[in-house]
């Protein structure tokens, strides 16, 4: 995993995690990446991806995921996992899936699951910087939302689970939101949710949250 300490100066919001395992593809599109202003990351398997989200401050909040990694290159499997760790470690993520596999399958799944955007290898650089800058808009516009006491969250439920089951998810998603954009800092959450901090600490408890070493 690599980062180009050159441009640790850009804001956050052109912090970019460019998650491919062809490592010629990925060379070119961290190069074109950082041409377009934009801090590059680079991961080329599952675990390295999952520590960028694990024990930082500032995740990326920006990831471009190829579905097919080894050890199940001609599956979904890896990138999957990558995307619900990355979504639940840093819910404002926008994670724009890449994959040359069966782009129906892949795009549902990958919308059911929280992906920003959808692009089906090979895209073009213009494609690519076209959706980082939709899901940077996203990503200002739900900053302002912050700002102003509200959350957006994403939410796919199961219809046959009922709306209790829909109701948990939505109270973990939001409860991970505040916990990160607060930096983990309990009282803080606690006064935007306007809970008790013990009620934070409940929540940890019950959703299995832990705060970033």
């Amino acid at each position: 995993m690599t980062t180009d300490p050159s441009t640790a100066t850009q804001s956050s919001a052109r912090h970019v995690l460019l998650v491919e395992d062809d490592l010629s593809l990925s060379g070119y599109l961290a190069s074109a990446l950082k041409g377009a202003g934009y801090w590059v990351q680079t991961a080329h398997d599952r675990e390295q991806a999952i520590a960028s989200f694990s024990g930082v401050a500032k995740p990326p909040p920006l990831v471009l995921l190829d579905l097919g990694m080894p050890p199940h290159a001609s599956t979904m499997v890896e990138g999957l996992a990558v995307l619900d760790h990355a979504l639940r470690a840093a819910p404002d993520t926008k994670i724009i899936v890449l994959t040359g596999q069966d782009d129906e399958a892949a795009a549902l799944e990958a919308v059911r699951r929280g992906a920003f955007d959808f692009l089906v290898k090979p895209a073009s650089m213009e494609a690519l910087l076209a959706a980082l800058r939709r899901a940077e808009l996203f990503l200002r516009q739900e900053g302002r939302l912050t700002q102003e006491g509200e959350a957006r969250l994403h939410l796919t439920a199961r219809l046959g689970e009922g709306p209790k089951e829909a109701a948990a998810n939505a109270e973990e998603q939001l409860i991970r939101r505040v916990l990160v954009a607060t930096g983990y800092n309990v009282a803080e959450a606690a006064r935007r949710l306007g809970l008790a901090r013990e009620h934070v600490y409940y929540y940890l408890k019950k959703y299995g949250i832990q705060r970033p070493d």
